[in-house]
């Protein structure tokens, strides 16, 4: 890569991350009742994709040890947007950007599906 899109790409993200901040700051905690409905739609509908115990399967794993190496952001944004030409769809029009959040840190810190 050249530097000039290493730079563009930093960036971006540096961007990418104060907006996330900002939204995170203004929005009002997520509840615990939210927090479960969204530990069951990773356990439902990610699962249906990446296993229902998120092992992998027509998706990769999501567990933290597979996870090592990828931020929260990039989970994140991965969450909202997707993933081009794979079966990641965005979940944006469904997921607030602190809810994609929570479910990033969830997925990094292991605590969101009983294994």
């Amino acid at each position: 890569m050249s530097p000039q899109i290493i730079k563009l790409f930093a960036l971006l993200l540096l961007s990418h991350l104060l907006t996330i901040s900002h939204v995170a700051a203004s929005e009002k905690p997520l509840s615990n009742e939210r927090k479960a409905q969204l530990n069951h739609i990773v356990k439902q509908d990610c699962g249906s994709c990446h296993g229902m115990t998120l092992r992998g399967g027509l998706g990769p794993a999501l567990l933290t040890e597979s996870l090592k190496g990828k931020t929260v952001a990039f989970l994140q944004h991965t969450i909202l947007y997707g993933r081009a030409g794979t079966a990641m769809p965005p979940w944006k029009s469904l997921l607030t950007e602190q809810e994609a959040l929570w479910i990033s840190q969830q997925l990094k810190a292991g605590t969101v599906v009983d294994h």
